[in-house]
């Protein structure tokens, strides 16, 4: 045993002395080549001397470095994220000028600016020098994992593993934003996921699930981890009783619709007992919290969602490595567009002003920063974890569903997962890894460019209203733009449709393919005949334009020439939009249920031969409503738990000789269901007891009378006095963040 500790203590002196062996030598050339920076005296010293000089300050840089930095990283927790990921150079330059100046006699010199290089090449090279020795040393990587694993354990009062037996099997929950299941397969077979096609091979199994009409982030992760997403009829819509638009990514509207579902469902969600939250829209109940956009709406210091920026940036390693990265990700989306506008490529949005930087974010900034914390809950030994990984999603919207641009993220996010693998192999527990998406992905030219309008400008049209001459654009609602406003301190409320004045002109608001119009100035929900009379041209104008593929109104789906199918009357609507696909009538019919469901829901067309449609925003790859990709996400399991029923594809790999409809009619439905299915897999595992009110999944009236096409919702046990009754911690009770 002795002679084992003098191994490993030797071992990692001489992986000390290399890293220190390649800072040296990388100061050195940086002395020669850099002409603001000298290793020697005014009056000229030997090779040796000017060795020993750069050994020193290599040497007391490295120190400073692990010993100051992540004390300044912890005072300048309240800095923005992304200034902070900006103030990492100056900090490392700061701190190499510190290590000069310890060394006698003034033997170096160097401009400040020449420090901020210096010290973030020396930082990438002791990066790369490390990660190098301990690839090629397992066991010296797996011991370190344990280390790190014990530490967390004891930091946390928990028992040691080894001592109080083998703890039960946790649930690792990963979801690939707006990765659809055929991407997935295609992904798979064309060997740009292997880790997931190896997954897939040795096991685990694959199936679609078809989402409800709002297919977006919003709805689909609300039920997913809340059970509910009741009253959600699309990623932003106007509340007459409010006066106010709510958005799925503000903060704040987070933050109401995380409460409507917990109070819908008596339950706190998911993630209640012993589980963590990474970078999600909601909480999903989880008391360890980091970057959830529904908290970041409260001001408590603990509770913002920046702090879980703190454990990755802590490492300066880690924040040159992921500084440079965004830096290289910025280049790299310039380089790509310009391509993409000398091609010719069509379609095409604009992919300038501050896309670049937020794309740079969600690709590079945002995953790392989940990454790391997923591993830190694995190896602190959480019972479940769920985090989301939305650089697919943000990439497909400006580039398209596929193409290289999103074929390069789908690589970079399996390589992620390896990682995540590999450290589950170390951790205190076993874990079993869940993927799964929330929506997918459709293909298409945008409303605005296919018929030079939005359709704001043809509902005023149709409202004998005056119409700009000048198309305006919609902003892109995508996740990132809101995760990096909350990075900078910015405030997302500031959308000019945040608040809407009183007055007649209708409310139009974009959700991808799917569009709500409301009239402020009629009290509750407009029936066909009030807007009729109000704005006669209206509702033939849109039904009958070319870029629309059906309306509901008042109880009633509106399609061209006329066709009227009425959602009450068995089979009309099932007919009238059959081209949508199995199960379109269900949800549009579960949606017209919806308390704040607009006046005139609008359904872009859909071409099923391309499956194509037509985003309202400025979005090539969209998602939102019904047509295509989007409504087909997918969930993979390890075998050793129960298949959800219905049935899994049995060949997940692509083949073209079998049709692709055949697993649609295997599908879960709804974001509630997969839900469902997520919580018996946690209970299988015997691992947090989720507590279930007998309220789940919607209220007595719901589980006495279902909505149309969906189950009656299961009764369970009310949750323990003593349990997490909400999903949003007390005034006095912080989110804890443990990953560090």
């Amino acid at each position: 045993m002795r002679r084992g500790r003098w191994r490993t203590a030797g071992s990692a002196l001489v992986r000390v002395l290399l890293v220190w062996a390649a800072s040296t030598l990388t100061m050195l050339a940086l002395a020669g080549i850099l002409p603001d920076f000298r290793l020697q005296s005014a009056d000229g010293d030997s090779v040796t001397q000017i060795g020993l000089t750069a050994a020193w300050a290599a040497g007391a840089f490295g120190l400073l470095s692990a010993l100051v930095w992540p004390v300044l990283v912890r005072a300048l927790l309240l800095v923005p994220a992304l200034v902070l990921g900006l103030l990492v150079f100056f900090l490392n330059g700061s701190l190499l000028l510190i290590a000069l100046s310890l060394i006698p006699a003034g033997r170096s010199e160097v401009a400040p600016e020449t420090a901020v290089v210096v010290a973030a090449v020396m930082s990438a090279v002791a990066s790369a020098t490390s990660t190098a020795l301990a690839v090629r040393d397992d066991e010296a990587y797996r011991r370190r994992l344990y280390r790190l694993a014990d530490r967390r354990r004891r930091r946390q009062g928990r028992a040691d593993p080894a001592q109080a037996g083998e703890p039960p099997p946790g649930v690792l929950l990963l979801q690939l934003d707006g990765v659809g299941y055929e991407e997935l397969r295609r992904a798979c077979g064309s060997g740009l996921m292997p880790t997931v096609a190896g997954l897939l091979d040795r096991s685990h199994r694959v199936a679609s699930w078809r989402t409800d009409w709002s297919s977006q982030t919003g709805a689909s992760q609300l039920g997913i981890l809340h059970g509910s997403n009741f009253d959600v009829p699309a990623f932003r819509w106007y509340e007459k009783d409010t006066r106010e638009v709510m958005v799925c990514n503000r903060p704040t509207s987070a933050a109401e619709l995380q409460r409507r579902a917990v109070e819908r469902t008596g339950d706190g969600g998911l993630l209640t007992l012993d589980g963590a939250s990474r970078g999600n829209l909601f909480s999903g109940g989880a008391d360890q919290l980091a970057l959830v956009l529904s908290v970041s709406a409260r001001r408590g210091r603990a509770n913002r969602s920046r702090a879980g920026y703190f454990a990755y940036f802590s490492d300066p390693a880690n924040a040159v490595r992921t500084a440079v990265s965004f830096v290289a990700e910025v280049v790299r989306e310039m380089g790509q567009s310009v391509r993409a506008r000398v091609r010719g490529d069509r379609p095409r949005v604009s992919r300038g002003g501050l896309y670049p930087v937020i794309r740079a974010f969600a690709t590079v900034v945002e995953r790392d920063v989940v990454v790391a914390a997923v591993i830190g809950d694995m190896l602190a030994g959480r019972s479940a974890v769920y985090a989301d990984l939305v650089a697919y999603d943000e990439v497909a919207h400006h580039s398209g569903p596929r193409g290289r641009d999103t074929d390069r993220v789908l690589q970079r996010l399996d390589r992620s997962l390896a990682l995540i693998a590999r450290v589950a192999e170390h951790a205190p527990r076993r874990y079993r890894i869940v993927l799964l998406s929330d929506h997918g992905q459709s293909p298409g030219e945008t409303f605005l460019s296919r018929y030079g309008l939005t359709l704001k400008d043809l509902v005023r049209a149709g409202c004998g209203l005056p119409v700009s001459r000048r198309a305006g654009r919609t902003r892109s609602g995508a996740e990132a733009r809101a995760a990096v406003l909350a990075a900078l301190h910015r405030p997302v409320e500031e959308d000019e449709e945040a608040h809407t004045g009183p007055g007649s002109d209708p409310v139009v608001l974009a959700s991808g393919n799917l569009a709500l119009i409301s009239f402020p100035d009629i009290r509750g929900r407009a029936s066909r005949a009030r807007i009729d009379r109000a704005h006669p041209a209206l509702l033939a104008t849109l039904a009958n334009h070319p870029g629309v593929g059906f309306l509901l109104v008042d109880g009633v789906v509106l399609g061209r020439d006329g066709r009227v199918a009425r959602l009450d009357v068995p089979g009309e609507a099932e007919e009238l939009l059959a081209a949508f696909g199995p199960g379109a009538a269900g949800a549009v019919r579960r949606t017209d249920g919806f308390p704040h469901v607009a006046d005139i829901m609008v359904n872009s067309a859909y071409d099923p031969r391309t499956g194509a449609v037509h985003a309202f925003e400025e979005q090539i790859g969209s998602h939102g409503g019904l047509g295509g990709e989007q409504g087909h996400p997918f969930l993979m399991w390890p075998t050793d738990l129960s298949d959800p029923d219905p049935v899994p594809d049995p060949d997940p790999v692509p083949d073209p000789e079998r049709e692709p409809t055949a697993a649609a009619e295997r599908e879960l439905v709804g974001a509630e269901a997969v839900h469902a299915v997520l919580r018996r897999w946690l209970r299988e595992a015997d691992g947090p007891q989720v507590p279930l009110a007998p309220t789940v999944g919607g209220s007595a009236a719901d589980r006495a009378d279902p909505p149309a096409g969906r189950p009656a919702a299961p009764v369970e046990e009310p949750p323990p006095a003593d349990g997490n009754s909400g999903s949003l911690p007390s005034a006095g009770v912080p989110a804890r963040d443990e990953i560090r």
